[in-house]
């Protein structure tokens, strides 16, 4: 029997300058979702959720909030990026450069723009990435630039914490079930 961890995601020794990363999971934006996360972060801007506000606005239609849109972009990279990161550094460069509507699909991709080795840090390096996102019909609606403290592979604090069940799952023990 093989055990086969599934994607424990990048660690700094796995990030090169110029790489990118496409994110693999699209999002499609729904009407609760904007409405929810509006109400979540108190903002209290109409044009994301009174349909009047946002049919006569120049858009025709509500917005999606656009710290939602931000949010999601970064969940997106998660996997790729961040998942053995410890703390976001910062944020810079960030630029909405087209509007997000309830129904939109977007898709995020990440550009390694920088990796170094953290002087006070041993186990664990710095990245910087560029973050774009776009929307089904490939229009760039985000970006941004990012900086976070990863893990370097086998650090102690980036260890797995599967727990190990006392039968470990195999063919044998699936047929031995009644």
């Amino acid at each position: 029997m093989t055990v086969r961890q599934g994607w424990q995601g990048r660690f700094y020794e796995d990030f090169a300058v110029g790489d990118v990363y496409q994110h693999p999971l699209g999002r499609t934006i729904s009407e609760s979702d904007n409405t929810w996360f509006t109400l979540l972060t108190m903002n209290t801007n109409q044009a994301h959720f009174n349909a009047q506000v946002g049919e006569a606005s120049e858009f025709g239609r509500r917005l999606v909030a656009s710290p939602l849109t931000i949010a999601i972009a970064m969940g997106q990279s998660v996997t790729d990026t961040t998942q053995n990161a410890f703390a976001n550094l910062g944020m810079d460069d960030l630029r909405l450069t087209a509007p997000v509507f309830v129904g939109d699909t977007i898709w995020s991709e990440s550009l390694v723009l920088d990796a170094r080795t953290s002087g006070s840090r041993p186990e664990a390096g710095i990245v910087t990435i560029r973050t774009r996102t776009l929307n089904q019909d490939a229009v760039e609606v985000l970006t941004f630039r990012r900086t976070f403290y990863v893990h370097r592979r086998g650090a102690e604090r980036a260890r797995s914490l599967f727990p190990q069940a006392a039968t470990p799952l195999s063919l044998e023990t699936e047929q031995a079930r009644p």
